[in-house]
């Protein structure tokens, strides 16, 4: 198998990979996690690197494989040179945080945690930056949602971690829904969700009638991702992350995602006034805003947020002008920002490491004590200010350069250069306070560590990026020249325009404004004193108050809301959403046919038919008058779900009568182990409003439903079940139309609901862990509960129909597929004999003997059923397309196999493990109950003993 035919679905899921590896090796030694996730990125440069050739030779990679192909949904993945940039930026500078983290964590922190965190966010950013699918770009952008969410709040005993957790999540996940707005509008707009479509459609977007809404949609998320105005305030309070996590999202992965999307959809979003005044005025903003705030903040950390806010408002405004060269430019400085602001953050870690404070007030005088360090963070905060022979100058020039072209634009765009030369002063103001304040003026003052250098390690990754910021600034030609120029070839989509990277270009404008930013923001520097102290006086907006205020508001009002609908009971929530239901339900018919029943012939009443009803319409009065008496209501309810089951019989559905007797069975034992703790008797209902409300509210909705139910059945209509009829045996291979539906024409929501069915048998697990409840020693009449839980009758029975129960549902299991049964059915019978054996011999007894662990079970379940899916893709199908054949044995005789028993096989596992693991644990209460209360009743006879 030629792995490099789908080397970028492994470069991108390889760090999930990783993390699973990394927390586990956590658990052992904790240093192993850090090499684990060393090793893994290594691994996914490894795998991408036979690749960078065909990009730097002008090809674009496209690896695809059908998903959900009638909805446009592809397994696809996209390698062109903007894609290789961000890819390698977040690959290389990731592996550097690797290094750099394992030597910034404290003994206290747990590695594996982190390095699991990391290693989830670096998948999901590959993805992002790797996908050809639209669609699957929001998954992967939701997902670096999450995980940031999870590295911000990863030092969870900390307020300010969890608070700032909160609020990027909230800000950047309303982003994202924003976002998916505009992705669909956008795929509407072309009639495909793959980029290559898309990225060939400019002309189609930009003149079609829903571009502005699809443009705003797709920069609200642009622009809560990277922290634009009026989304700034999120990125500084996700400095309470650790360092080496503010070092990776807030230079080269987290903020960028956005400034990638604005890069990626540039050829066909862009060159409209609407995008150059919404794009071009938040950065020119952000620009601002940014560079003004951070020569204020004493906390580095602090500095470095509004600074990186800044110069992503730079980048931002660069692809506002909407020019070629201001794309070059915008790309240049994604470059050159990673470069530098990851340096800065270590150096910031450093600090914070070594003097245990990054409070600028009291770390002065550092270059005695850190000299390596110092010269470190001052070449690196040079190439910020953007000084010749860094980095950061040639960017810079290339802005002021563009900034100065668009003011040709009207007579009213001569403030742009001007505004631009502003933000470049503050940038020079706060670069110099970063040096000067830190390793010069003076000395430390009250730090809580004495100062000295790191470990040797620790400094490796910020050298080497400082020798990228000189490199690159003296010999750009060189070292950036190549990438730069694929990148932008990827980003633009065409040849790219003539520029130059030389160093000097001659006396002209843009030089003159880098003096000017110099030399004014050194003398602001010199009079910083003075501006803090003015600062520091005057009130600012506080947009985390504003935003806390506003989230308050919103949970009140929501609160109130729910107390308006909810009051605390079932009943009124269900009449609500019944009451409702019933409205539209009417409303949708009776607006659009007045006519209540059809023309459609109805079947002949049979006397079976009679039975079978009138047992239901019994059965639920009884339950009615009877539902006081939980335990006699808990007996009728089965009776009905028993009735239900006869109907389907009697309707040639034996799939869904045994699906239904078997859940019938396991609800009842759920409800009979929680009955246990519940009061043995419903009270009475209060007031005489209250009863005839629900009477009216009963009999609405009962008479409603069977009209609404004879309207539908008494219309024509196609049903599509033909379809499926038609299409089991040909495309399925399989007789039992259900069951193919289930693992072949639906297998999709079969894998997400037994996902959804893991996730709750974990939950519910999670939830009733050491919980213990008080028990009741007697039923309701008094009597004390028989002392004998497990009968010996029972135990023996039990013991002796276990393997008949485990046959059955192997039967049923492996007829699925052509006869009445399957996975989910198979899955119930198993889970109720093992429930039955845990009843009847005790949870000790049964766990002694049935020693499997059921999260294993689930996992492999899952493991299975997506791995089925899986390997149909890698064979060219869409995911979860099943294969079948006929195959002969000898005696055996000819019989077809299908590769959705696998599938199938994935479902009884969850099935199994979800039902067990939950019914168990919450039989482990009344276990701890019973202990509890023999406990006590000892200490109660003890006591009177002792009197």
């Amino acid at each position: 198998m030629n792995l490099l035919a789908f080397n970028l679905p492994i470069v991108v899921l390889l760090p999930f990979l990783g993390a699973i590896v990394a927390a586990y090796a956590g658990k052992f030694n904790r240093l192993a996690a850090a090499y684990v996730s060393g090793f893994v990125t290594l691994l996914s440069l490894a795998f991408l690197f036979p690749s960078i050739s065909q990009v730097f030779s002008g090809h674009t990679l496209i690896q695809s494989w059908p998903w959900l192909e009638n909805i446009g949904l592809f397994f696809a993945f996209r390698l062109d040179g903007l894609a290789l940039l961000f890819a390698l930026l977040i690959l290389i500078i990731g592996l550097l945080v690797v290094i750099y983290a394992r030597y910034y964590l404290a003994k206290k922190d747990s590695m594996g945690r982190f390095y699991a965190y990391l290693m989830m966010f670096m998948g999901s950013m590959l993805g992002i930056v790797l996908s050809e699918n639209v669609l699957q770009l929001i998954v992967f952008w939701e997902l670096t949602s999450i995980t940031s969410f999870l590295l911000i709040s990863y030092w969870q005993h900390r307020k300010d971690a969890r608070e700032g957790a909160r609020m990027a999540l909230a800000i950047t996940g309303a982003g994202g829904l924003a976002l998916l707005g505009g992705v669909l509008l956008l795929g509407h707009i072309v009639g495909s969700y793959q980029l290559s479509d898309i990225l060939s459609q400019g002309e189609l977007i930009r003149n079609h009638a829903l571009y502005e809404i699809t443009l705003i949609l797709i920069l609200l998320g642009v622009f809560t991702k990277s922290a634009q105005f009026p989304f700034h305030f999120w990125l500084p309070h996700a400095m309470a992350a650790p360092t080496p996590v503010s070092a990776y999202l807030h230079s080269a992965t987290m903020v960028k995602a956005g400034i990638f999307l604005l890069a990626r959809f540039f050829p066909v979003l862009s060159g409209t006034d609407i995008w150059i005044w919404l794009v071009g005025g938040a950065g020119m903003i952000t620009l601002l805003i940014g560079a003004y705030t951070a020569l204020f903040k004493h906390d580095l950390k602090g500095l470095l947020a509004y600074s990186t806010i800044s110069h992503l408002g730079l980048i931002t405004l660069l692809f506002g002008f909407s020019t070629q060269l201001a794309a070059v430019a915008a790309i240049f400085h994604i470059i050159n920002h990673a470069t530098f602001k990851a340096s800065l953050f270590m150096v910031a870690g450093i600090i914070d490491h070594e003097t245990g404070t990054r409070d600028m007030r009291k770390i002065n005088g550092l270059i005695k004590y850190m000299p390596h360090t110092a010269a470190l963070a001052i070449i690196a905060s040079l190439a910020m200010a953007g000084v010749p022979l860094l980095n950061g100058f040639l960017s810079k020039e290339m802005f002021f350069a563009e900034a100065v072209s668009a003011s040709t634009e009207s007579i009213y765009t001569w403030a742009i250069p001007v505004l631009v030369t502003i933000g470049g002063i503050f940038s020079v103001a706060y670069s110099l306070r970063f040096i000067h304040d830190v390793f010069f003026n003076g000395e430390p003052v009250d730090l809580p560590k004495q100062p000295h250098e790191p470990p040797r390690f620790m400094k490796i990754p910020v050298d080497l990026l400082v020798i990228v910021c000189l490199a690159v600034g003296i010999l750009p030609m060189f070292t950036v020249a190549p990438i730069l120029d694929i990148a932008v070839i990827g980003a633009l989509q065409s040849a790219p325009p003539e520029y130059s990277l030389a160093i000097w270009h001659g006396f002209n404008l843009p030089l003159m404004m880098s003096a000017i930013a110099l030399a004014v923001g050194a003398w602001i520097y010199f009079k910083r004193d003075v501006l803090i102290a003015s600062y520091e006086r005057h009130e600012h907006i506080n947009a985390k108050a504003y935003f806390m205020r506003a989230l308050e508001y919103l949970l009140a009002f929501s609160v109130k809301v729910t107390r308006s609908f909810d009051k605390g009971s079932l009943q009124n929530a269900a009449a609500w959403i019944i009451f409702a239901s019933i409205v539209i339900t009417a409303y949708g018919f009776f607006a659009f046919d007045s006519a209540v029943l059809g023309q459609r012939q109805l079947m002949p009443v049979d006397m079976v038919s009679v039975i079978i009803v009138s047992l239901l319409v019994i059965a639920s009065v009884v339950t009615a008058i009877w539902h006081r008496k939980r335990m006699v209501s808990l007996v009728v309810i089965g009776v009905i779900g028993l009735v239900i089951a006869l109907i389907f019989i009697k309707f040639s559905a034996p799939d869904l009568a045994l699906t239904q007797i078997s859940v019938e069975i396991v609800t009842i034992i759920l409800l009979l182990l929680a009955l246990y703790f519940l009061p043995q008797s419903t009270p009475k209902e209060v007031g005489k409003t209250r009863l005839a409300r629900d009477l009216l509210l009963a009999l609405v909705s009962g008479i409603g439903v069977t009209l609404f139910t004879m309207m539908v059945l008494s219309r024509e209509f196609d049903p599509i079940s033909y379809y499926f009829l038609n299409n089991s045996v040909p495309g399925g291979g399989g007789t039992n139309v259900v069951n193919v539906i289930l693992v072949d024409f639906r297998g999709f929501d079969t894998l997400g609901e037994i996902v959804v069915l893991a996730l709750a048998g974990l939950g519910i697990y999670a939830m009733l862990q050491g919980l213990a409840l008080p028990a009741p020693s007697n039923d309701i009449k008094g009597r004390i509960w028989n002392k004998d839980a497990h009968p010996l009758i029972l135990q023996t029975f039990t013991r002796l129909m276990m393997p008949l129960m485990i046959l059955v549902a192997v039967y049923i299991f492996l007829r699925g597929h052509n006869l009445p049964g399957g996975g989910f059915i198979a899955g119930l019978i198993a889970s109720v004999a093992l429930i039955v054996m845990y009843l009847s011999n005790g949870i000790e007894w049964t766990q002694k003997r049935l020693t499997t662990d059921m999260h294993l079970v689930i996992g492999l379940g899952l493991l299975i059923a997506t791995a089925t899916g899986l390997v149909a893709m890698t064979l060219g199908y869409p995911f979860l397309t099943s294969a079948f054949s006929h195959i002969h044995w000898p005696i055996v005789g000819e019989f077809e196999i299908a590769s959705a028993i696998a599938f199938d096989l994935g479902v009884f596992l969850v099935v199994v493990g979800a039902t067990v693991m939950s019914l168990v644990q919450l039989g482990k209460l009344s276990t701890l109950s019973h202990k509890n209360q023999s406990v006590v009743e000892s200490q109660l006879k003890e006591t009177k003993g002792s009197h």
